[in-house]
This record gives structure tokens, sequence and C-alpha cells, in this order.
């Protein structure tokens, strides 16, 4: 099948190569003239485990090519992607105005039938205004799909590949018969195809990842709560965990969720609600614990150093939202850093990937080091924001040869409380008591 893509963002990006790997012909669109010069030279502008092969196999084998004309993607592909940013707006609603944009392109342009298919998260109700958008300025066929993607950042590859479930939303036979003829090889297993209207396609995403930052976040309340009454949070996780009804996965406490998707979605689905006479009070709740989390060392930090950090260093290990991505949208990390700076303290950091981009953020309001352990060199503290692997099993004793005061403050409860504490650390952490020295 000839497959367009609009946009070549994480969402993007991903499911045209994806679908490349399947025999599929892909065109990718986007406007950045630089970005798309890069792609054609085969470099992958985004860190994405795995997808780096399967890009360059694509290339290789002229299934997978990029240009900057909507044009020319409309005129090549059956089935035409609208992968676009959605940002948060001030009010905390979606932003459509890319999308929209590009649908009323599409209908000054469109001269054959299509199936346009948005796999950007939008609220309910847009696939409409895209079709709307789209009839106002033709009279040609075409179909208007909804199709979330289910894509977590650091897996997205194996995601796409190996999907849990296809959702897709339409109310045309033949754009369903299509959609399901391309998501065929990807659902050998068994895995379902689900069909549904596209109303319910799209809030279905809204739903899952609210749902789960809503679980995240009572994880982090409980946790809370385990320090103010001596209770240890990993004890009460696996005693949760092992409840086939609550399951094992998004409950281990931290410092707040972030991202592109989890903040903008929840924010997104409560004002959707406001706008239609519906208070989602859970979600309002999860809002608000959530921006708490994400700062909820720095009290413990000024404890520690009576209340003044001014001219202290201070490392910190992890800088993207998660492991296993370049991204720094909404991370805590962030957070952190923004307030050890107001306090007067200087900052050192590392991240296997992210350093590119925050240094686009704080330029030389914070120094970047080349590893792990140069961050700690002559530190009063070490911080840790980001799971990454390497950072669970460090040299203590190296770390106590460097920095000027064995003490680290963890928001991703890394270390075994016992061993850290043999190894002569104070080490304070999330829902457990705090480890002296």
């Amino acid at each position: 099948m000839k497959i367009s893509v609009i946009g070549t963002g994480y969402v993007g990006l991903v499911t045209g190569t994806c679908l490349a790997e399947t025999g599929n012909e892909v065109l990718c669109i986007d406007i950045d003239e630089s970005k798309v010069k890069k792609m054609q030279e085969g470099e992958v502008p985004i860190y994405e485990p795995h997808l780096d092969v399967l890009f360059e196999r694509n290339i290789k084998a002229n299934r997978l090519k990029f240009s900057t004309s909507l044009t020319q993607g409309l005129e090549f592909g059956d089935i035409i992607f609208l992968a676009l940013p959605t940002p948060e707006d001030e009010d905390g609603s979606a932003d459509l105005s890319y999308v929209l944009g590009v649908a009323k392109s599409i209908g000054k342009q469109i001269k054959d039938y299509k199936v346009i298919v948005d796999k950007s998260t939008v609220p309910v109700g847009t696939s409409d205004k895209v079709k709307e958008a789209i009839q106002n300025e033709t009279d040609v066929e075409f179909d208007v799909v909804s199709n979330p993607e289910f894509l977590r950042e650091g897996f997205a590859v194996d995601d796409f590949l190996k999907p849990e479930r296809i959702v897709i939303g339409s109310s045309s036979e033949r754009a369903t018969k299509l959609m399901k003829k391309l998501y065929k090889p990807f659902v050998r297993s068994g895995n379902p195809i689900l069909t549904m209207d596209e109303r319910s396609a799209e809030l279905t995403k809204y739903a899952a990842n609210s749902f789960l930052a809503t679980k995240i976040t009572f994880m982090n309340e409980i946790a809370n709560f385990c320090e103010k009454v001596g209770a240890d949070v990993d004890m009460v996780r696996v005693g949760m965990g092992t409840d086939s009804r609550i399951g094992k996965r998004f409950l281990f406490p931290g410092i707040g969720y972030g991202g592109s998707c989890f903040p903008k979605d929840v924010k997104a689905l409560h004002k959707s609600g406001m706008d239609h006479g519906h208070e989602f009070q859970i979600l309002n709740s999860v809002i608000n614990v959530n921006s708490t989390q994400k700062t909820i060392l720095i009290p413990k930090v000024l404890s520690f150093f009576d209340n003044n950090i001014e001219n202290k260093t201070f490392a910190i290990w992890g800088l993207a939202f998660k492991p296993e991505t370049d991204d720094i949208r909404e991370a805590p990390a962030l957070y952190i850093i923004d307030e050890l700076l107001k306090q007067g303290a200087k900052v050192k950091v590392f991240d296997p990937e992210a350093m590119p981009n925050v240094r686009k953020k704080y330029g030389n309001k914070i120094k970047y080091a080349s590893n792990m352990y140069e961050t700690t060199n002559d530190v009063d503290a070490l911080i840790i924001c980001t799971e990454w692997s390497i950072f669970r099993t460090p040299s203590f004793d190296k770390l106590k040869e460097k920095m000027d005061a064995p003490v680290i403050f963890d928001g991703r409860n890394l270390y075994d409380l016992n061993e850290i504490e043999n190894e002569g650390f104070y080490y304070a952490s999330i829902g457990r008591k705090t480890a002296t020295i």
C-alpha cells in the first residue's frame, strides 16, 4: 500500500518507518527543510531504541522517503496519516491549529478518494472538525478515521510492531476495510483490532493515559503517606501489585510523571470535560498532586542543608522524563534544576541522551558532564531524577571518593536501603525511611 505520513515527530516517524518495514511504500512529510534533508541523508532526528536500524534498512530498500511537499504527499498516498503536534493551550485544551490547518490544505488539493487518519492524540469530536475543514474546500469523496497511537517513548518501535491492540474509529466500511488490511501484519499473534465510532476511539486514548497517570499519582500519594507513618512503600507496592485486579505495573513511586503525553492528555481531557459541563474531579486532583510531586525532593534537600543551599553544588543524574528517550518535555529534573538555581545553588548534570536538549534550555547556567561520575566531583549531594540502567549499580566507593559528602536524594528509589546504609551514605528516597550516616 502507499502511505503518506504528515509530521515526523516521535509518532509520525515511528509510524512511517514501521509501516515501511511491512512492505508498504511510505512518504513522510515535514515542513522543516533542514530536518527533511537530514532524514533524506539517513540521519534519524530523534533518539528511540531500534528506530535507526529500521530507518536505515527501509531507506536503502527505497520504501521510506521524505519530502516537504504536502501536495506530493497527497498525490502519493492512498492513506494519509496526520501525525501533527497538538500542544497544550494556555487553558489546558489541545491546540488543533496544526491538524485543522493541514486538513484545510488537504481539502484544497485532494483529487481522488483518500482515507485521512487522525494519528495525533486529539479531543473528542476532532474527526468531525477535520471532516468539516476538508468538506468546506472540496466535493471529492474521502473518509476520516480516528486511529490513536499507544506508543511508549523508549519502546515505541516494539509497541508499533507488536501492539496489544489497534483501535480504529470509523463510520465508513470502505475505510475500515483498508485500515484492517494495513494493520493485519501487526496482529498475526491474535491481538485484536478494535473497531468503534470515531468519538469513542478519540476518547479511548485520553481515558487510557489519564487512568495510568492516576495510578502513578495514587502511588505517589501512598508513598508520601508512608513517610509520615513509617511504612515502606516498596512493601506496600508489592502487596498491592500481587492483586490481579490491580497489577504490578505503574505502581512505582517517584517524582511525578512527565513527557509529551500524560501531562498534556490529562489536562486536555479535564478541559474537554469542563467544556461539556462535566468536571473530572479525580483528574483535577491528579494534576495538582503531580505538580507538587515533581519537586517533592526539594524540601528534603533544604531540610538536610538547614534551609540554605546558596553556593552548594548538586550533581543530577537523569534529565529525560524517563529512561530510553531524549525527551525532556515536562521532565521532573527540569523543575528540580529550576528550584535549585532559584535558591542560589550550582548544578552539574548528566544524562545518556538528553544533554543536547537540556543545553538548549539552560545554556551556561548549569554545567554538563561527559559521564555520570564526572558530575559528582566535589559536589555537596547527588540527586537522581531518571532511572537509567547505568545508574542502578554505581561504584559507591568511587562516589564517596569524589563527593564532598556521601549524600544522595533519590527520586526513583534505585537502591536497597540496607545496602546503601552499609555503604555509609545519607540516602533520602520516596516513601521509605531515610538512611543516615
